[in-house]
């Protein structure tokens, strides 16, 4: 197992970005977690420009596969009073495998106060809590899962998860690394055998300047209302362990079956 931060630390800076490796241990088959190539694009765009503000927004597109030696390049697109607007590419030696627009936006003030998030009610697991991972060579063993079953319906999963190595990570690299550690939710449509699925684009909107939770322990939501003609379009959110919403999104899904 391999930690995130010990991923990025190892990066090699050059004009623009840097040159890394993807360990095989975060592979999902021939590509890499797509978590964690989020959270390098995100990392490398958090050091391409000085003093952004907090992330905002990012726009994810998994174009092909990474694996291997990767290069990564944060690119300014615009930076105006309040957002600034990064672009990351990573590449791999089969080409342009991720892009992303990541948008970082100060708080503001503002007239409007208006929140209808209902808080989710289910405990964190305790320290003691029975867990599951993966095998080593899959991404998965680089997490704790508890699942969650009650009121859960054909189309969704629900889970508690948490990176078995946090230490030294920014909390937003987390949160991109965390946030998509489901499979896809139409995976609960296959009488228990897992589909060849792939993951197109992601949309994050993160909902708080400062995501922090209890014991690294973050409650999953991804669920489809929708799958036809080989695509699933579904809903992705993500609670601390307080039950405050942090971030939620949609994610485009292929399904090859």
């Amino acid at each position: 197992m391999t930690p995130i931060a010990d991923i990025l630390a190892a990066m090699v800076p050059t004009d623009g970005g840097y040159t890394g490796t993807i360990p095989a241990g975060w592979l999902q088959g021939r590509t890499a977690y797509g978590g964690l190539s989020s959270a390098i694009a995100l990392h490398a765009a958090q050091q391409c420009e000085p003093d952004l503000p907090p992330l905002r927004s990012a726009q994810i597109s998994f174009i092909g596969p990474l694996a291997g030696d990767i290069t990564v390049t944060a690119t300014k697109l615009r930076r105006g009073r309040t957002a600034a607007f990064i672009q990351a590419d990573i590449v791999s030696e089969a080409g342009l495998g991720l892009r992303a627009t990541f948008v970082f936006m100060a708080s503001q003030p503002s007239k409007l106060d208006f929140d209808q998030r209902m808080p989710v009610d289910r405990p964190y697991p305790a320290p003691d809590a029975k867990v599951f991972t993966g095998p080593p060579e899959y991404f998965i063993h680089n997490f704790n899962f508890v699942d969650q079953k009650d009121g859960v319906g054909p189309g969704e999963l629900l889970r508690w998860a948490r990176l078995r190595a946090t230490a030294g990570l920014d909390p937003m690299v987390q949160m991109m690394a965390i946030a998509d550690a489901l499979p896809p939710a139409v995976a609960r449509l296959f009488d228990g055998s897992f589909p060849p699925v792939s993951s197109v684009t992601w949309i994050v909107n993160l909902l708080t300047d400062t995501p922090a939770t209890i014991d690294d322990w973050w409650l999953l939501s991804a669920k489809s209302d929708f799958a036809r003609n080989g695509c699933s379009s579904q809903t992705m959110r993500v609670w601390n362990a307080e039950g405050q919403l942090m971030a939620e999104g949609m994610q485009s899904v292929a399904i090859f079956v």
